[in-house]
């Protein structure tokens, strides 16, 4: 019954609509001013998250298959929310990404789980690998490589101690400039990992073309390769593919030993998965 409120609603409406995939529409319900009243929330608090240095790094072990040893680390973000308790990026991450806070976050990410990794190599692993996961907002910003190379000065450590996660989606948009881009990060001596293979929509004729050292198995087929021949057989191409292409694979989500047993018997180099250990902050 006024502008403001009709806007509102047309608002809420737009934002589930781009949430089931665009190209819909999507009237305004009760429902749905409950959810976005809960989003404003959500994004009111991430923005003091920020300032009140909320956010914390998790870090999951990479290990080599062959021995056993651990190799690397991949940080992975939380939000320890006051009164909500750890909060998973898939509550947020979104919304930081509508709202580019995922720009400082994801800064923040790097100049951490850098710094971290150089506490480590003095420590205890001189040659530990810090793997760290790249938004698709942050892929798109002009000035990554800097933002790259500011963390590793900053720092301390060599290029080759890092290694940026991109997802199948993020390559697959812009191809010609996702080819430019991590042509130029491999310059800087970083490595590129593609994550969770298996579950987006990467073409063959690009995926040969992209400067990717390893390629990160997807959870989804690894959980079932004790009871699904069809899993098994996608595992199998995957590697088989990757090694083809001069690429090393990690598997993810490994938990059994079954599931070690048979990626050995593939030559997967690395794996990580609850078997090995879970994300754990260092605080």
């Amino acid at each position: 019954d006024n502008a403001e409120s009709l806007l509102k609603n047309a608002d809420t409406a737009m934002y589930r609509a781009k949430d089931s995939g665009r190209s819909s529409y999507r009237l305004c319900t009760r429902a749905m001013n409950s959810r976005a009243a809960e989003r404003l929330s959500v994004e009111n608090a991430l923005r003091r998250a920020v300032e009140r240095e909320e956010l914390e790094l998790y870090y999951q072990p990479l290990i080599r298959l062959a021995t056993r040893e651990i190799v690397g680390m991949e940080a992975l973000l939380r939000w320890n929310r006051p009164g909500h308790g750890i909060v998973l990026p898939g509550t947020f991450i979104g919304i930081a990404e509508e709202t580019r806070m995922i720009l400082p976050i994801g800064e923040w990410v790097l100049r951490e789980a850098c710094r971290q990794a150089k506490v480590w190599q003095e420590t205890q692993y001189p040659s530990l690998r810090i793997a760290v996961n790249l938004s698709p907002r942050q892929f798109q910003q002009t000035d990554l490589r800097d933002v790259v190379l500011r963390a590793l000065e900053e720092a301390g450590i060599a290029p080759q101690s890092l290694e940026l996660e991109i997802t199948e989606g993020t390559a697959m948009f812009q191809t010609e400039r996702t080819i430019a881009l991590l042509t130029d990060l491999r310059q800087l001596g970083v490595s590129i990992a593609l994550d969770d293979f298996g579950t987006g929509h990467s073409a063959l004729s690009y995926l040969r073309q992209f400067p990717v050292d390893r390629v990160k198995i997807d959870r989804e087929f690894i959980q079932e390769i004790d009871t699904s021949p069809s899993n098994r057989a996608i595992v199998s191409a995957i590697v088989a593919m990757a090694h083809g292409l001069g690429m090393t694979v990690t598997a993810e989500g490994v938990e059994t030993e079954a599931q070690v047993a048979f990626l050995r018997e593939q030559e997967c180099e690395e794996v990580q998965g609850y078997l090995f250990g879970r994300p754990a902050c260092v605080r």
